[in-house]
């Protein structure tokens, strides 16, 4: 079922990773312009993967490492998680939103952390930023060049926050929102089968251990 999002998943983190191939990572990021976050985190992501080549090669969940310390933090993951609940996180305790929240996380590591085995050497075109002064979500227009295939088209959607920094939440990939699918695939299971089952079903998925391989498995 989640198959869908993690092929568009796969195509933003070589977005990512692309951009980040011909800089050299940043220490401090300005997370007061989304247009520029995206570059940044995807500069230094790219050059925690590379100095960690040998870490990855012994053991490859330390790509979930990686994507822990170096991109979620710009990921507002709670958020997502919120609107992915949607109109059953007001039947949730506390308790549970908070378990939930941290069970969306983990996936969301996992699933990245998948994706980065699926990088070649595709290329990216950024499109150009945009005036967000006083605006509150703003959208960073992404393609995804491989030769001799059509353009990926995507777009990072991001928050400004109450402190006036922004984050990351929700990726369309070829017009198609990943929280809006996320979301009713969510609710189902959770009108299914409950909020408890759905948090132990992202744990499992959490707990997956990465496969190097799998694209060699798929083919």
């Amino acid at each position: 079922m989640f198959k869908g999002f993690y092929r568009a998943v796969m195509f933003a983190m070589m977005a990512l990773l692309s951009v980040g191939a011909q800089a050299a990572a940043s220490t401090d990021i300005d997370q007061t312009n989304p247009f520029t976050l995206v570059e940044a985190v995807a500069n230094k992501t790219f050059a925690r993967f590379h100095q960690d080549e040998k870490l990855i090669a012994a053991d490859p969940d330390h790509l979930k490492v990686i994507v822990t310390e170096e991109l979620m933090p710009y990921v507002d993951y709670k958020y997502a998680s919120y609107k992915v609940l949607g109109q059953y996180l007001r039947d949730t305790t506390k308790d549970q939103r908070e378990r939930f929240v941290e069970a969306f996380k983990g996936y969301l590591i996992s699933t990245y952390a998948q994706a980065f085995t699926e990088y070649t050497d595709q290329t990216v075109e950024y499109g150009r930023a945009e005036d967000f002064a006083g605006e509150k979500f703003v959208s960073v227009n992404v393609q995804v060049v491989e030769p001799g295939r059509p353009a990926i088209k995507l777009q990072f959607k991001a928050r400004r926050l109450k402190d006036g920094t922004w984050k990351a939440f929700d990726l369309i990939a070829e017009g198609v929102s990943l929280l809006s699918s996320k979301q009713s695939e969510i609710t189902n299971l959770v009108r299914q089968q409950g909020i408890e089952s759905v948090i132990d079903m992202l744990k499992e998925k959490t707990n997956q251990h990465i496969d190097l391989n799998a694209n060699e498995k798929k083919s």
